[in-house]
């Protein structure tokens, strides 16, 4: 797939999402086999650049081509300043959120809320295309609510507008995240336009990407909670998609490497004792639904590392657990 200059190989992009997909995640989710990564939601506003969240988010020293930054907003000129600020910053592409169904973006008028106001989506778009020399995508749902499926609309309107690639998530808005994604829509979509289209929801295997771009006809799957502990799965795709076989699942010992690498990506990023803070969350995804050990082991893990406040302790129980689990013993941190 191609977003301006940029070829996306394999056609398999990590989806943005907020408080997730930060630079050490991005940078192993695109060495795991992401073609794309997109970063978190960063604020349009310029007041709130310089906050430590704000500069953690720009960020992107160090991060292979290409950078993919979203950008949430409400008024046109100061969304095209922000996606001045971000190339400024080092992005490649700039990607416009119509997508975030949380009600803090919403109630700003900002995220999905905005596919409510088809003129308005106009002017952002067409404001931030005309800003930068760099590719401007977007991503939307399929509606804000069941009666309001507009998402074909928008489509017509971003083609216009000049967006380059267009990501739908098969959800209205008041569905959040529940229920099943529909991919009728995003078929829909892809037969009216010329430009790259990826489908977003409930993608959480290799078997279920290709029966989505078979489906739906899109150009590339966009993955989100499904890599959360779990980043391998974009190698995993696309060699399914390469060549209709499955790999084999990770050892212990490389999710074992992999987690320990993430967690010390973390704690340099973010520093003591925010990275460790943050880690917590992944230890939880990395130890969701793992085979080799039960739902009473997991639940002792978490409640260990969640009690450790130093990288270095965080790092010692955690490779503790999973060298038991390689040497086939009782978890060390289960017994703790």
């Amino acid at each position: 797939m191609q977003i301006g200059p940029h070829r996306i190989v394999p056609p398999v992009i990590l989806a943005p999402m907020a408080g997730v997909t930060d630079k050490p995640f991005r940078q192993l989710c695109k060495r795991l086999g992401a073609g794309l990564a997109v970063s978190e939601m960063t604020t349009s506003d310029p007041r709130l650049w310089n906050t430590r969240k704000s500069r953690h988010r720009m960020d992107h020293a160090g991060e292979p081509d290409p950078v993919g930054v979203q950008i949430a907003g409400t008024v046109p000129q100061i969304m095209a300043e922000a996606a001045r600020h971000n190339v400024g910053q080092g992005a490649q592409i700039v990607d416009i959120n119509m997508g975030c169904p949380a009600k803090k973006v919403c109630n700003a008028w900002a995220g999905s809320a905005l596919m409510q106001d088809e003129a308005l989506v106009a002017r952002i778009l067409e404001a931030v295309v005309a800003a930068v020399d760099v590719p401007v995508t977007l991503k939307i749902r399929t509606g804000w609510c069941a009666q309001r499926r507009n998402a074909p609309e928008i489509a017509r309107i971003a083609e216009a507008s000049g967006i380059a690639a267009l990501a739908v998530h098969g959800r209205t808005r008041d569905q959040q995240y529940r229920g099943e994604a529909e991919y009728d829509t995003i078929a829909a979509i892809k037969a009216q336009l010329s430009i790259p289209v990826i489908a977003n929801g409930d993608i959480d295997s290799p078997q279920k990407a290709a029966e989505v771009l078979r489906r739906t006809g899109a150009d590339a799957v966009m993955i989100g909670r499904a890599a959360q502990g779990r980043p391998w799965i974009f190698r995993e795709i696309a060699h399914y998609l390469a060549t209709g076989k499955l790999l084999a699942a990770p050892s212990l010992v490389e999710v074992r490497d992999v987690l320990l690498g993430h967690l010390q990506a973390l704690h340099v990023f973010y520093g003591e004792p925010a990275g460790v803070r943050i880690a917590r969350k992944h230890l939880g995804w990395y130890a969701k639904d793992r085979p080799e050990h039960s739902s009473e082991q997991r639940s002792a893990f978490r409640a260990v590392v969640n009690r450790a406040d130093a990288a270095e302790a965080q790092i010692a129980l955690t490779r503790d657990y999973f060298d038991a689990l390689i040497a086939g013993e009782a978890p060390l941190s289960a017994a703790a």
